[in-house]
């Protein structure tokens, strides 16, 4: 994808809670590798969900998959919701640009790169 990639996180929301936390993050280089993720860990985690949640997450598997795949193509974001007695898991897919950092041999740096000069440590 020449530097392009996706951004994956899952949050979690306790009911009365506050703010959100970011239990987990991944990088993903395409976006089959960003919804296979999302879809290994739903896969995972079905069978202790409650039938509803179940039923949340098994949908997503059949039908919101492959809308969540055009998305990604397309570099929009995606997201998925199951929630589990009173928690709201949300996995956010969103499409993020890494930049390569420039190699520093054999390249002319500007005159202000030698103005620096690093403070000593304690």
């Amino acid at each position: 994808m020449r530097g392009d990639g996706l951004r994956h996180g899952c949050r979690d929301t306790e009911a009365g809670a506050e703010q959100p936390t970011l239990p987990a993050s991944f990088d993903a280089y395409s976006a089959p590798q960003a919804d296979r993720w999302v879809a290994i860990t739903l896969r995972t985690i079905t069978p202790a969900l409650d039938p509803d949640a179940s039923d949340e997450a098994w949908h997503w598997l059949y039908f919101g998959r492959i809308r969540t795949r055009r998305a990604l193509l397309q570099f929009e974001p995606c997201s998925v919701s199951v929630t589990q007695a009173g928690t709201c898991i949300t996995w956010t897919i969103r499409p993020a640009l890494f930049l390569p950092l420039a190699h520093r041999q054999g390249a002319e740096l500007p005159a202000c790169a030698y103005d620096f000069k690093p403070h000593a440590t304690d």
